[in-house]
């Protein structure tokens, strides 16, 4: 059940964003990064094992994987499921976030963070009000997203 709603949230998320997530990889690899001065996950994968002194061969032992399946990770040509990330991440011991995502790329941006180490300080009440808030301002701003893409 629980793998279930995740699996249709994730179809609903990749419905919103527009490209698949082993297209926006591949498009990373062939421009070297995501357009910012962080790099995809196949870069980082490859770094992370390299910085770990693993080869190939190795990484794809520890993993469980085969070494053409994680070949094709790190070149981004195909996307890891949720279970393959896990076995990645604990592999290379490192968490799957780091994996995924690049330097600050969950955080706010630099203007916001002093803002939420404020609401942070505030008492429950007051905490609880500013999560509605932003969580209104987020269902509107999705929606704006997902009917642009429709039209």
């Amino acid at each position: 059940m629980i793998y279930s709603t995740y699996h249709m949230q994730c179809h609903t998320v990749n419905a919103f964003e527009g490209p698949s997530y082993a297209d926006d990889m591949k498009r990373q690899h062939k421009n070297g990064h995501n357009g910012h001065t962080e790099v995809g996950f196949p870069e980082r994968l490859v770094a992370i094992r390299k910085e770990r002194n693993l080869t190939q061969q190795a990484l794809a032992g520890l993993a469980r994987c085969g070494i053409s399946q994680l070949k094709r990770y790190e070149l981004g040509t195909s996307q890891p499921t949720l279970d393959a990330i896990k076995r990645l991440a604990q592999a290379l011991r490192v968490t799957s976030d780091l994996l995924l995502f690049g330097k600050d790329e969950r955080g706010p941006d630099d203007d916001l963070r002093l803002q939420f180490e404020a609401v942070s300080r505030f008492d429950p009440d007051s905490k609880k009000v500013v999560k509605q808030i932003l969580d209104s301002m987020i269902l509107q701003q999705e929606a704006r997203r997902w009917s642009s893409s429709r039209s």
